[in-house]
């Protein structure tokens, strides 16, 4: 047989564009079209619905940058359309096929009710099927003229990303509003034509199907009219019915298809609008499934959710009724999809608490997994936190990223810190917007990992980022897909069934440990400092806020526990854990309102928690220590040192004041506290630091060298740091000044001052505190650079062979050399509070309070000594999306810890986070909790969420390993209950001695809900 694979396919490929497709819609009439033009931000539609409209031609611009435009459309079904399938058809000027980041549209009925969305993938909206013809039309569409970021991939800087830097010119030009006969036959034969050919493409050259395909190919195209394609596509159908109608084969890959629409809850849009993202996409979502009883929506985050209850209470209608049926399937069990690392370990605990209750409440379901698609790279705390908080199940995507190394499993035992395991499934098909196309299904199976093992892999199917959702041309791919041989076989499954079935088959599959690191976006832990330090300030404030409301609570008769304001201020954090605002991937408008919305949470939580510490009484000024560990250190308010003080933890004492063991000596650049001796040399680095305990120089060379690296990736500015930056810099070692700016004798300080670049300058006093050898380097930053990096370099004479980072309650160790590409790809990664170094006997940390990228290195030196450097990622200058990220000015300590124990670490962790507070006329009430024992750690203090009066404490074993004590009530205990992080009691907790016996596993959580004696 002669070869004529390539006159087919291209035969085909010509018919389909440009004869079949085009007939689709076989008649059309214009609707009448007015428009109006909304001020300022998105109005009601009560109030565009009494707006005075003008006429409006096809073919006219409009749409200023994040501009709303309102259409009146009027139209009739012509009469001879009587039992024809009708629909509306509006091209509001797209761009691209992307729905997510352009025009969009939100249809409504006169009444306000929301019909259906328009965007490029989804232009219809069904009028009658069959109609009768008459039929008055109307409809009030709310068009968003979003800018498209994405339009240079990336490679352009762009003023779009801001309301305030957009301008006003139009964006788009209208095209099409019309009323449309749709033509059934020639949709669907347009739909088997793509089906068949993708698959054909796929399939090997040797494969008898491929020809099968082919020449059932050539004879359809024999059969269709080309004048006549309506009147012909029945017949050319029933020539492809037979390769159609072939089932898959035995053994062919089961893929199970959730629909999805994965909508960011901000990133190359502004937070108002994915609330109108979330309505047109629900609105889609919930038309679809009238269509189709077959089709299944898995959807996460309650926060998309509550937005559609508060502002389109006729979606959140349809959303409970799909719920109903069973074809809405909430899922996820989180606030939002959060970041995977950033977060702490109480956020994060919240996110899953948060999640869950708002999914139990409103519709009676409680959520069986962890939803996190595209998030950058996943923490090892996220097993045990998940199965605490009763999810079977975690999915992700983006490991399928990677820049280096493969990841071995697609389904596989995820094992966390504590050894906690949960069964995970990353999808083959690299996608969580898939459409089931050819290209998509041969990669899912050519992917797949566990062949021989398990035989069946999950695929979200819709479109996504920016929303859009599932569309009925996918939802007929699933359904040509469902017994087709030569293809995967594709059934339309909640992703519970998925997760059953496929533990159930495969229960003995591999195991990955530890953390699961992106080997991409590693700039995302330090782009946008002042929304990641907003995020970790506000972490603090709300443990402080709810410790001491919870004190109040229980010792100053009259005060009222704030409920409803700290509810509302945790959903307001949770929200900006996004995983593209913390990280710091979005726009300049994020980021802008992000900074806001950080600085009333923080107004608001000192107002609480000054209002909480006045309710306890007279008593005389005292500092109240918000941290877990007791406290003896200098009291300071703004540059002065009040007291040397001796603080229990979670309690207060008076500011009387102690005497330290020795005070700090200033003599020239050096500090010297008994404890360690700093010498600063003349450059305003760090010439030596020696610890007086240990008898031993702590630096390898010269210690706080600032560092300024070229920063510029090879894709996505704010996502990416690549390992090419190490190779130009400038160490800055021309400080305008160096000078003792305190000789206080229990505060010494030494202020560097450097200006470098494009006008950008940066002040640290180095400070250290008398009875403490940490030595704190409080910065501030003037800072004006254009695609830098700077980084804080440590390096000290210990051999580590690993470091050890804080994450969410623990720590994780990575090695220090780069001996496999694994190692290697980690030349960036994050921590939370602190990085500890160490050898056996000795060890030193470098701590922060708002900073999470590092890197650690290990070099050998000429005398055979090992030096381990630290370095901390202080500040970056990406261009793209947001031209101004990070400029302007940043404060926030780093810090030094000679000689530390991880105890140690890990109480001036907390310290350094949490200062002292000092408050006057406060009483003295015994901590809430105290625990007698080492490595018990308390991580939160509150009372229950559900009004009972019982206090809740969140526990977890912080030095990696195992922990024993008694945890103590300062109020009578009446019973004690260990409890899921829903705070539902698991089993009770003995009471001995007026206190909890406590036994811990390493980085073990423990929950415990404590009653009150007396307290019904």
């Amino acid at each position: 047989m002669h070869d004529e694979r390539r006159r087919i396919e291209e035969r085909v490929q010509r018919a389909h564009d440009q004869r079949i497709k085009p007939a689709i819609y076989a008649a059309t009439v214009p609707f009448e079209v007015e428009a109006w033009q909304a001020p300022g931000e998105p109005v009601s539609f009560e109030e565009a619905a009494a707006a005075r409209y003008t006429p409006f031609a096809m073919d006219t611009p409009w749409g200023p940058p994040w501009g709303t435009t309102w259409f009146r459309m009027r139209g009739q079904v012509p009469a001879e359309w009587a039992g024809k399938r009708v629909e509306a058809v509006i091209d509001l000027g797209f761009v691209g096929d992307w729905p997510g980041n352009q025009a969009e549209a939100l249809v409504h009925l006169p009444d306000g009710r929301p019909l259906k969305a328009v965007n490029p993938l989804n232009q219809y909206v069904p009028v009658a099927n069959p109609a009768t013809g008459g039929e008055q039309i109307d409809y009030l569409v709310e068009a968003a003229s979003n800018p498209d970021i994405l339009k240079d991939n990336f490679s352009k800087i762009t003023p779009m990303g801001d309301k305030l830097t957009a301008g006003s010119a139009p964006l788009y030009t209208f095209q099409r509003a019309d009323l449309a006969i749709l033509d059934e036959n020639v949709w669907h034969l347009d739909l088997d034509l793509q089906v068949l050919r993708e698959l054909m493409v796929h399939l090997p050259d040797h494969e008898p199907r491929r020809h099968e395909i082919l020449h059932a190919l050539d004879r359809a195209m024999d059969a269709l009219d080309l004048d006549d394609v309506a009147g012909s596509a029945a017949a050319v159908r029933e020539v492809l019915a037979p390769v159609l109608a072939k089932p898959a084969n035995a053994s062919a890959h089961t893929i199970s298809g959730v629909g999805h629409a994965h909508i960011d809850s901000a990133w190359l849009w502004p937070i108002r609008e994915t609330k109108r993202k979330t309505s047109r996409t629900f609105s889609n979502v919930t038309s679809l499934a009238d269509e189709y009883d077959d089709f299944i929506f898995a959807c996460s985050q309650a926060q998309q959710y509550e937005w559609v209850r508060d502002n389109y209470p006729h979606v959140w209608a349809r959303i409970q009724d799909s719920v109903k049926k069973g074809q809405w399937a909430p899922v996820g069990g989180m606030w939002v999809e959060a970041d995977g690392n950033l977060p702490g370990g109480e956020a994060m605990a919240r996110q899953l608490i948060h999640g869950k209750r708002f999914f139990i409440e409103h519709f009676g379901i409680e959520t069986k997994g962890v939803w996190l698609p595209d998030s950058f790279g996943y923490t090892a705390a996220y097993p045990q936190l998940a199965k605490l908080a009763g999810n079977d199940w975690f999915l992700t995507q983006k490991i399928s990223w990677n820049q280096t190394n493969k990841f071995p499993h697609h389904t596989f035992w995820w094992e966390g810190i504590d050894g906690t395991r949960i069964f995970t499934h990353f999808p083959p098909v690299d996608t969580y917007n898939a459409r089931f196309s050819g290209e998509e299904m041969d990669r899912a199976v050519r992917n797949y990992s566990e062949k021989g093992g398990g035989r069946r892999s999950l695929a979200p199917f819709g479109w996504g980022d920016g929303g859009g959702g599932p569309t009925r041309e996918i939802m007929e791919r699933a359904r040509r897909l469902a017994d087709l041989e030569g293809s995967p076989k594709v059934v339309v499954e909640h992703p519970d069934d998925f997760f059953a079935q496929a533990r159930a088959e495969y229960p003995d599959a591999p195991v990955w440990v530890g953390e699961l690191y992106l080997e991409l976006h590693r700039a995302t832990y330090t782009s946008q400092a002042r929304t990641k330090q907003g995020n970790r300030r506000s972490e603090h404030k709300l443990r402080e806020a709810e410790l001491w409301a919870t004190t109040a609570a229980l010792h100053a008769p009259g005060y009222s526990y704030p409920y409803e304001k700290l509810d509302r201020l945790w959903k307001t954090v949770l929200l900006h854990q996004f995983h593209d605002i913390l990280p710091g991937s979005s726009i300049a408008w994020v980021h802008r309102e992000a900074e806001a919305e950080y600085a009333r949470v923080a107004e608001e939580l000192e107002a609480l928690t000054a209002e909480a510490v006045v309710a306890l009484g007279a008593g005389g000024t005292r500092a109240f220590n918000t941290s877990p560990f007791d406290r003896a250190e200098v009291v300071r308010t703004g540059d002065r040192a009040l007291a040397y003080i001796e603080v229990p933890a979670n309690g207060s004492a008076a500011l009387t004041g102690a005497e330290p063991a020795r005070p700090v000596g200033v003599s020239g650049r050096t500090l010297d506290n008994g404890l360690v001796r700093v010498e600063v040399a003349e450059d305003g680095t760090l010439s030596s630091v020696f610890d007086l305990r240990a008898g031993r120089e702590v630096l390898g060379d010269k210690g706080n060298l600032l560092r300024l690296h070229t920063d510029l990736p090879n894709y996505w500015d704010a996502w990416d740091i690549d390992s090419h930056y190490k190779n130009r810099y400038t160490d800055l070692l021309e400080p305008t000044s160096v000078e003792v700016v305190s000789e206080d004798p229990l505060l010494g300080a030494i202020r560097v001052t450097r200006a470098f670049g494009k006008g950008s300058t940066i002040t640290q006093t180095i400070t250290l505190r008398a009875g403490s050898p940490r030595i704190d380097f409080e910065t501030d930053i003037d800072w004006h650079e254009a695609e830098k990096i700077l980084k804080a370099a440590f390096p000290v004479d210990v051999r580590a062979a690993h470091s050890s980072a804080e994450i969410q309650f623990g720590h994780i160790q990575r090695p220090t050399h780069t001996n496999t590409s694994w190692e290697a790809a980690r030349f960036e990664v994050s921590g939370h509070r602190w990085v500890h170094v160490g050898e056996p006997g000795y060890g030193v940390a470098v701590l922060n309070d708002s900073t999470y990228g590092h890197d650690v290195s290990r070099t050998v030196r000429e005398d055979g000594g090992t030096t381990t450097t630290v370095r901390l990622s202080l500040v970056r200058a990406p261009r793209i999306p947001d031209p101004e990220a990070d400029q302007g000015t940043h404060r926030f300590t780093y810090s030094l810890l000679p000689g530390a124990s991880i105890e140690e670490t890990v109480a001036e962790g907390y310290s350094l986070n949490l200062p002292l507070r000092v408050a006057d006329a406060a009483g003295a009430p015994e901590p809430v909790v105290s625990v007698d024992g080492q490595g018990v750690t308390v991580e939160a203090v509150k009372l229950a969420d559900d009004g009972s009066g019982d206090v809740v404490v969140r526990l977890y074993e912080s030095g990696g390993g195992r922990a024993s004590g008694v945890l103590r009530t300062g109020f009578p205990l009446a019973g004690a209950r260990i409890t899921d992080l829903l705070e539902r009691p698991l089993e009770t907790a003995p009471v001995e001695d007026g206190g909890v016996a406590v036994q811990l596993r390493p980085f073990q959580v423990l929950t415990l809900r404590l009653s009150r004696a007396g307290v019904s």
